[in-house]
């Protein structure tokens, strides 16, 4: 009975401590310094938090508004501070050691001292070795001999500080003076602490850093380093990479069923991460079936798997993540293509439902789902590629341009190491990952749409011929080889006079005086002369591009429907290919 009115006690203290993380991380970060130090318990809500997240929380308060913060920390939230603030991929950096050692140091040295030796000893001893040199004086040896750069603390073991081996890392902010004074410093007060801590561990430190085999010992550093974040979700590159090989839906209903814990009233009792959760759009399908999880710790689950998976995507786009708002696009990313796996999982099974939606990310890998939404992106680049390597407009020497911005988009997109989605900054930016299977609908429409267009010229017997003035596009091709046939000049790809673009705008629209609309008639001329041109029948066309061409139509109507014919400038014409000359 007092078992379980202890462990009663804990779990009430646990919930406490989630309760006062999720309205810190829910406030600015002035106020969540406060709310930390005003707590009736500020160690202990310190530790109860993960160490991504105390490592985003202490960066968006800045790092050296933390002190405080970071002399509350646990060892195992410096120890995560240190693996990933001193490393540059596989090498250890070391003008970030001397910063973050630096750190530490001042915010306690005391406890910095007891932390290396029992954490962190071979770490200290590789940094030793690669920034101080070591000799013994002999008992009939005059100091003199070492010469002025050496200092000693015990008239023993004299100590220089190394030049030829020091490196600033081009992220590193401060000039090179600047750093070497702050590494000179630290190494003279950490092994003044050092030797009055413990006399005979200085010598027996600086006998070792001396010794070392320093490639076997970064090696060896990083390999331990590799397997502390790994528990994080941040895998080796080469394993990491993995995320982004992708699985079809036939493939993935062949997978396993992950292992969940189903007991209701089981409680983790980790620091799970909050951030990478926090940031999920509530309007996701993926947020939507987070919320149907009625069991807590299973919820908590699926929460701490976001966030490795969240880490993986960190290290398979080798990012750079410190603050709140670089972690956003990778939690975007996340998202998006779980929501489209988890489209392409529902429509497959032909029933679009929120809980089957939650079933399945409570059931399976959201690393797997992720791998799915990724493979319907994946498919329209392979698409796009294999069309591109046998396309007309790449025979013909034309430059991806010709396809106008919006398409130009869509394929630039598509052709990147890893698809994006053209957003043309209707969100903000120009590209973006694919949140919905919605935008995978839209660039797959386009793409089929370029590629009918493509297959259309492909019929026809043109070759384009460099222009001196604008741009060759498909717009303004197709339009002024349609004029030359309608005036009964050669179908060529030849550029029209002015004269010839008034005469054919004369027969185009349907009145005289703008706002001019375009005359049901010539829409079927030309549609008849596509069709007489490539052989294809007037319904096939308007199959295939349809869509295309009544845009076509309404872009002339709104670029020259509103201009008298003879205040027409070629200079502002692009739409179809005029002489500019006089």
């Amino acid at each position: 009975m007092d078992d379980n009115r202890e462990n009663n006690k804990i779990i009430t203290r646990f919930e406490d401590l989630v309760r006062q993380r999720k309205k810190i991380f829910s406030s600015s970060s002035e106020h969540a310094l406060d709310a930390i130090l005003d707590s009736s318990q500020p160690a202990a809500l310190v530790h109860s938090f993960s160490e991504e997240d105390f490592f985003f929380l202490i960066h968006d308060i800045g790092i050296e508004d933390s002190y405080q913060l970071l002399t509350l920390a646990s060892d195992r939230q410096w120890e995560y501070i240190v693996d990933l603030e001193t490393w540059e991929k596989d090498r250890i950096e070391l003008a970030s050691v001397t910063r973050w050692f630096d750190l530490l140091f001042k915010v306690d040295p005391s406890r910095f001292i007891r932390w290396f030796l029992e954490q962190k000893t071979e770490f200290i001893e590789y940094y030793l070795y690669k920034n101080i040199e070591v000799k013994i004086r002999e008992t009939d040896q005059d100091p003199s001999d070492f010469g002025d750069a050496f200092f000693t603390l015990d008239d023993i073991f004299y100590i220089r500080f190394l030049d030829d081996s020091f490196y600033v890392s081009p992220h590193e902010n401060g000039s090179d003076k600047d750093i070497k004074a702050q590494r000179e410093a630290f190494l003279f007060k950490f092994l003044k602490m050092l030797s009055a801590f413990d006399h005979v561990t200085y010598q027996k430190i600086l006998m070792e850093s001396s010794s070392l085999i320093p490639a076997e010992t970064e090696e060896e550093e990083y390999r331990l380093r590799s397997m502390r974040l790994a528990e994080k979700g941040f895998l080796p590159y080469e394993e990491a990479i993995g995320l982004y090989q992708p699985l079809s839906v036939k493939q993935f209903k062949k997978k396993s069923p992950k292992f969940t814990t189903k007991d209701p009233e089981r409680k983790l009792l980790l620091p799970l991460p909050i951030y990478p959760t926090g940031m999920i759009e509530k309007e996701h399908l993926f947020a939507n079936a987070l919320k149907r999880i009625d069991i807590d710790d299973i919820l908590e689950q699926v929460q701490n798997e976001f966030a490795g998976l969240c880490n993986r995507l960190v290290a398979a786009d080798q990012k750079t993540v410190r603050e709140k708002e670089k972690l956003k696009p990778i939690v975007q990313k996340a998202c998006g293509y779980i929501n489209i796996g988890l489209e392409g999982l529902i429509e497959d099974d032909g029933v679009f439902d929120v809980n089957r939606c939650s079933k399945l990310i409570q059931k399976y890998s959201l690393a797997n789902i992720f791998k799915v939404g990724y493979g319907y992106a994946l498919n329209l680049k392979w698409h796009a590629e294999k069309w591109q390597k046998k396309s007309w407009f790449g025979k013909e020497g034309l430059l991806i341009s010709f396809w106008g911005e919006e398409w130009l988009g869509v394929l630039g997109g598509l052709l990147l190491n890893r698809p994006m989605f053209y957003d043309n900054y209707k969100t903000g930016v120009l590209y973006r990952d694919f949140i919905a299977m919605e935008d995978i609908r839209k660039t797959e429409k386009a793409l089929n749409e370029i590629i009918a267009f493509d297959d259309l010229f492909s019929k026809m017997n043109i070759t384009p011929e460099p222009i001196v003035d604008g741009f060759l596009t498909h717009k303004n091709l197709i339009l002024t080889i349609w004029a030359r046939h309608y005036l009964g000049l050669s179908v060529e790809p030849l550029a029209l006079s002015v004269d010839e673009l008034h005469i054919f705008f004369d027969d185009l629209w349907e009145i005289a005086d703008p706002p001019r609309h375009i005359r049901l008639i010539m829409k079927e001329k030309f549609l008849t002369f596509l069709s007489d041109q490539t052989g294809q029948s007037n319904e096939d066309i308007s199959r295939k591009l349809g869509y295309s061409l009544e845009n076509l139509f309404n872009e002339l109507e709104s670029e020259y429907g509103k201009i008298a014919i003879k205040d027409l400038d070629p200079k502002y014409i692009h739409l179809f290919l005029v002489n500019r000359a006089p």
